[in-house]
């Protein structure tokens, strides 16, 4: 049976309804930037990728910088909330659910990129007809549709217990969002058995989730590492990357959490606990990619090797220095400050140095993407070393623009169809909470206190 629910919940399901003129402002805003990249994009098919900055000698921009970018915040969700459930920990209810939403919609969002990158979307088709298994491309195809599915199951799962209780709430009004639910409830009536399954099936996604997530971003960067190119050719890149992409995943989180306890008023469930918590994971990646950055140019600079030093050059002094050093001192060396200290490491202090990595980390994509590219490789570039040079146009800016308007909107829809917070499964942390309060008490634990 679904249990009644508390004033908490009631305020919960109440913050999906509230949708007032600004909402739907937010939303005509959103919407409008999304419609202005749907069209950049159709004059792009139409012109050709001409309309674009690359060119022959630099074929990969910001459409792959956002690829790299979008997959790598997708770790946010189903690696971090995974991560948290196989270890148990009792805080975690609060965020699991926003940080899996995370994953799905930015690998909706992140994914496509790469098609618009190639100026003709027919040609994905030869991936699968044509793919090669040496190739690294190929996996990287194989590795995100298996991610995005499984990352899929993995939100619907936990949220079936939610839908039934959606379903109940909505009974007596009908309409869409009762046949949503019901349909989407599977006939969920909390029974133990049922409870039993869905917990079983929970923990085994959750384990086989971790690699699957861990191998999507290894993948994308042998893309780079196993290409002969100065910058790329790496053996660090595989844990580089992955390191990166929970780096950037939690900063989303982040966000993600100060926004909607803001706007839906969720300091309840969303406290100082689960900020602190996730803020020493995150200072503590925040530390290892700066050693990570440290290693890779120390060991590419140690070499002497006159192309790679040409690359040093360019992101040191040369014309992407002010990317490069902008991502060291704004995205990862003022955000590692802001977490140690304590008078700023608050919830303020979070959401700034969140604010700050994911705006360094989407640089450090593109010094790792554009500069390698626009280094002379052979020795008839060296003449013509202007056409190699890559200045974004305002239809790959409207594209990009229109990425993170459509990451917003979709998960600001999302928000208001399902709840952001595991009702239920906050609901089972509370009784855990009031069981172990009686434990230290001495008073007895009776089968009541978790029903």
């Amino acid at each position: 049976m679904i249990t009644m629910l508390d004033e908490r919940e009631r305020q919960l399901i109440g913050s999906m309804e509230q949708t007032g003129r600004k909402f739907w402002l937010f939303i005509g805003f959103l919407s409008s930037i999304v419609l202005l990249g749907v069209a950049a994009f159709i004059h792009q098919l139409r012109t050709g990728l001409g309309v674009t900055g690359m060119r022959d000698y630099i074929s990969w921009g910001v459409y792959i910088t956002n690829f790299v970018f979008f997959i790598g915040i997708s770790h946010a969700g189903t690696l971090i909330s995974a991560i948290l459930r196989v270890a148990g920990s009792r805080w975690k209810a609060s965020i699991t659910r926003i940080a899996e939403a995370i994953t799905v919609i930015a690998l909706m969002i992140g994914a496509p990129m790469v098609i618009i990158d190639m100026g003709h979307p027919e040609r994905v088709l030869n991936v699968f007809l044509y793919g090669r298994l040496q190739s690294p491309i190929l996996w990287d195809v194989l590795c995100v549709t298996t991610y995005l599915t499984g990352s899929i199951l993995y939100l619907y799962v936990p949220m079936i217990p939610d839908l039934a209780i959606l379903r109940d709430h909505w009974e007596k009004t009908g309409g869409w969002r009762h046949k949503l639910y019901k349909k989407l409830s599977l006939g969920w009536r909390g029974t133990e058995n049922q409870k039993r399954l869905l917990e079983r099936g929970i923990a085994i996604m959750a384990v086989l989730i971790i690699p699957i997530a861990a191998s999507v971003h290894t993948v994308v960067s042998w893309i780079f590492g196993m290409t002969l190119r100065p910058g790329w050719h790496s053996t660090i890149f595989g844990p580089y990357f992955v390191v990166g992409a929970i780096f950037s995943g939690i900063a989303s989180l982040m966000i993600a959490m100060v926004v909607f306890r803001k706007a839906f008023h969720l300091e309840r469930y969303i406290t100082q606990v689960q900020f602190k918590r996730l803020g020493y994971l995150f200072l503590v990646l925040n530390l290892l990619y700066i050693y990570f950055t440290f290693s890779e140019y120390l060991t590419a600079g140690y070499g002497h090797i006159e192309i790679e030093n040409r690359l040093l050059d360019v992101l040191f002094r040369g014309q992407y220095a002010v990317h490069f050093w902008f991502m060291v001192v704004v995205g990862l060396i003022i955000p590692a400050f802001i977490l140690a200290i304590p008078r700023t490491a608050t919830v303020g202090g979070f959401f700034a140095a969140s604010i700050l990595v994911n705006f360094g980390m989407w640089l450090k994509r593109y010094v790792i993407v554009v500069p390698t590219m626009a280094v002379p490789f052979l020795p008839m570039q060296r003449l013509t070393e202007e056409f190699a040079r890559y200045r974004p146009t305002w239809v790959e800016w409207s594209i990009t623009a229109a990425a993170f308007a459509g990451f917003i909107l979709l998960y600001t829809l999302f928000a208001k169809i399902f709840p952001i917070v595991s009702i239920w499964e906050t609901r089972e942390e509370a009784k855990m909470q009031r069981a172990l309060e009686k434990a230290s008490q001495g008073e007895l634990i009776l089968a009541e206190d978790f029903r």
